[in-house]
Order: C-alpha cells, then structure tokens, then sequence
C-alpha cells in the first residue's frame, strides 16, 4: 500500500479511538489493527513505526507495537 495512504488509514482509526481513554484507545487501535488489516498491510505498518513512524498519531506507535506481541 502507498505509505501516505497507509499513514492515513491508521492514523483515522487513531482518530476513532483519540476520545476513548487512552488505556482503551491503545489496546482498541491494536485490536482493530489485528481484526481488519490483512497480514501484508500489518507488517508494513509494523516495519514503518520499526522505521520511525512520521507523521502518525500519537496513539499509533504504542499500539503497533501490541500487535507484534499478539498471537498469531
């Protein structure tokens, strides 16, 4: 997936969950993540935030991290 269009899917899933606390927000970002986003869109996620992450959401990183420690 193009990397601008990337940043903004996830970072409008963040957007969703910015009025949850951010307790729920994180774990629901990830949860989404996992559910919805197919194995080859989660791993470039996961390789961009390992890359730095411009231009996310401040909740994105936190909760791509939980998705690599998610069970397969």
């Amino acid at each position: 997936m193009d990397e601008q269009v990337m940043v903004h899917k996830v970072n409008q899933i963040a957007l969703y969950f910015a009025s949850y606390p951010r307790e729920e927000a994180i774990p629901g970002i990830a949860d989404h993540l996992l559910k919805f986003w197919e194995p080859r869109m989660l791993r470039q996620i996961q390789a961009y935030v390992a890359a730095g992450g411009a231009n996310l959401h401040e909740l994105v990183p936190a909760s791509v991290r939980l998705t690599q420690r998610a069970p397969a």
